[in-house]
């Protein structure tokens, strides 16, 4: 009969050990869900505002409806910030966005070798996620940023 009522406890103690470490390992897990969904949704607006901006030369350089696009987007996410741009680039060089800026022309005064420049736009997103608790070895504070970069499409409207 004793051995039954110790057998019993034997599940409890178990329990009462295991438990802490499965509450962290939950709390973790939602943490880093959280920082991954942060991340996600920042990108997220970056191409919503870069798409509203590539529709046409004239929505290329309407930088508050880009910042509208992507704050609409990213209306979950606290402290983001939204930086919009625009630049051109020449039809013939063989250059893409991803180089270095010596590819990149004035849009309001092209060289005269440029027929017709290329009209690109440019949207970097960015935020700060905070953990819920010091993890060892990791920052508590993540700066998250996302920068989106399409070609304008030729058009009025």
């Amino acid at each position: 009969m004793v051995l039954r009522k110790m057998i019993r406890g034997q599940s409890a103690v178990e329990l009462a050990l295991g438990l802490p470490f499965l509450v962290l390992l939950l709390v973790v897990v939602g943490d880093f869900a959280r920082a991954f969904y942060i991340a996600m949704g920042v990108a997220s607006a970056a191409r919503a505002g870069v798409q509203y901006g590539a529709q046409s030369y004239v929505k290329a350089v309407d930088n508050p409806g880009m910042i509208q696009a992507a704050d609409n987007d990213g209306q979950n996410i606290s402290g983001l910030s939204v930086t919009p741009t625009h630049f051109c680039m020449c039809d013939g060089d063989q250059c893409t966005p991803a180089q270095s800026s010596s590819c990149i022309i004035p849009c309001d005064a092209p060289p005269a070798s440029c027929t017709e420049p290329k009209v690109f736009v440019q949207v970097t997103t960015s935020a700060t996620f905070s953990t819920l608790i010091k993890y060892p070895g990791v920052p508590s504070i993540i700066p998250l940023q996302s920068i989106a970069v399409l070609q304008a499409q030729k058009g009025a409207s």
